[in-house]
């Protein structure tokens, strides 16, 4: 497993995340400081802001869960990975999402763009 692999899975887990203790102590290893996102749907600035971005979310599509489709792709400080919104208790995908990440020179992210499949 890459750095990079293990950055977007740690991504991944902290939009899954229900408590939110853990899930903000996932954000603080996993975003910078003034970390951003940004989707069709919502924002969120710095890790309170993206802390309460994902509790919303996670309001929006209770028992459902993020599932990485395959490795993220990465050159330089780039990346990009696809993921898929399914029910936790099995069955269709939901939503499907590309985004687009900037990692900082520490390993943690410093912005995520992400795009919405039709």
């Amino acid at each position: 497993m890459t750095d990079t692999t293990a950055l977007i899975e740690n991504y991944i887990a902290i939009w899954n995340e229900a408590d939110s203790d853990r899930r903000r102590e996932l954000i603080a290893q996993t975003w910078t400081e003034d970390a951003t996102y940004v989707d069709p749907m919502m924002t969120g600035a710095g890790r309170d802001g993206i802390d309460a971005m994902i509790a919303g979310a996670q309001q929006q599509f209770p028992g459902h869960r993020f599932e990485l489709a395959g490795a993220p792709d990465a050159h330089h400080d780039r990346v990009r990975f696809t993921w898929h919104l399914k029910p936790a208790a099995g069955g269709d995908t939901v939503a499907v999402g590309i985004d687009f990440g900037v990692v900082a020179r520490d390993g943690r992210l410093r912005s995520v763009t992400g795009f919405l499949e039709a």
